[in-house]
């Protein structure tokens, strides 16, 4: 993060952090740089360090930079997608014979890439409930190498304590790794609560518009920092620059837009919790939801991610997604427009059957930021 920007606003560095304007003509927007190499003044004579695209480019460099800078961290990377940042991650703590632990509650993504890919490479992994710190230090042996957690997690919204996990990823010699996507750096910042890596889908509320994918690193640890690059630009899943400046332009609106996010959802937490037909709303910000004291004190809102159960089971579910008109039924989250889905058989099929498999009457939905009373009609109806 450079140092002119330590000390300025998360609005205003998610503005001009990176976005330094172009020396050539003055243009306010850093420039898609379309381009795969470089003319070098001489052999080894790189221009600003640049020779190959997929080792650096300037479109890229000016996200790396925004990320590092939102998260309170030294070194920002970025993706071609969430998994290929936790790949790269995954490739660059790990060896064969190393363990990590994992959360109960997660993306199906990312188990599925701990259950089918990593785990053929000799890496093992156990399953824990990360808000329960007994649970965690049960889980850590003495090969463990990373903890790994979702705060808020996806799609049950639990919440862990970071500070608290982080203590026992120290203790065990484990570097502690936090999926910040749900939140956004604006609603948390895991670096400062004693995480070693953040990771984010940057397809989510980075992007913000449901029309990239992308997914990102950032450490507070140069070392680690140097490691997760060399990776990166040894495996080669990297962001291009289109998607690059996309992310950049998103990111530019990431606090207004998550302050209407979690208005609009607090709102329909309401509705939802009152309504006849809604057996259990999962939501941090409600004061029953067993992790709610611990999310007011590390977040800054609870978000616009909302998670519900229904009467009548997984048909009962599955219909309330169908129902749904201003909802629009896909995959994904953290967009302008608002999403439902049925996590049992979309975003999560792949943890059925495993300790990750969630309830068949859960529906979730990322609530966006259009008006909140349209929003609520639409509910309403869907839940008949």
């Amino acid at each position: 993060m450079s140092d002119q920007h330590t000390h300025q606003s998360f609005e205003t560095r998610a503005i001009h952090a990176g976005n330094t304007a172009d020396p050539l003509t003055g243009a306010v927007v850093p420039p898609i740089y379309q381009v795969s190499t470089y003319k070098q003044d001489g052999v080894g004579g790189l221009r600003g360090g640049y020779e190959y695209s997929r080792s650096a480019n300037p479109t890229r460099t000016a996200l790396e930079e925004n990320l590092a800078a939102l998260e309170g961290g030294r070194r920002g990377l970025a993706f071609a997608s969430g998994l290929a940042a936790e790949d790269c991650l995954l490739r660059t703590l790990l060896a064969p014979g190393d363990h990590v632990v994992i959360p109960n509650d997660a993306y199906g993504g990312t188990f599925r890439l701990f259950a089918k890919v990593v785990r053929r490479w000799g890496v093992d992994f156990s399953v824990a409930d990360t808000s329960d710190l007994e649970s965690v230090r049960a889980a850590v042996n003495d090969r463990t190498k990373a903890i790994w957690v979702e705060t808020p997690s996806n799609p049950l919204l639990g919440i862990t304590d970071i500070a608290a996990v982080a203590d026992v990823a120290r203790t065990a010699g484990a570097k502690l790794v936090v999926d910040n996507t749900f939140a956004s750096p604006y609603l948390q910042q895991p670096l400062s609560l004693g995480a070693d890596v953040v990771v984010h889908s940057l397809t989510k509320y980075m992007g913000g518009h449901s029309d990239v994918v992308g997914g990102a690193l950032v450490t507070a640890d140069e070392a680690l920092g140097e490691e997760l690059a060399y990776h990166q630009n040894a495996m080669g899943a990297v962001a291009g620059p289109f998607d690059s400046w996309i992310v950049l332009r998103g990111i530019k609106t990431l606090a207004v837009r998550m302050d209407r996010h979690s208005e609009n959802a607090a709102q329909i937490v309401e509705m939802l919790s009152q309504h006849p037909k809604v057996t259990q709303v999962l939501y941090p910000g409600l004061p029953e939801h067993p992790g709610h004291e611990i999310a007011a004190k590390q977040m800054k809102a609870f978000g616009g991610m909302v998670s519900f159960r229904v009467e009548g089971g997984e048909e009962a579910a599955v219909a309330v997604c169908d129902r749904a008109k201003l909802f629009t039924l896909g995959e994904s989250l953290g967009g302008v427009e608002s999403l439902i889905e049925h996590p049992g058989r979309m975003t999560h099929a792949s943890v059925a059957g495993s300790a990750l498999e969630v309830p068949a009457d859960l529906v979730r939905i990322s609530v966006g930021i259009e008006n909140v009373d349209d929003l609520l009609a639409d509910l309403r109806q869907a839940l008949g």
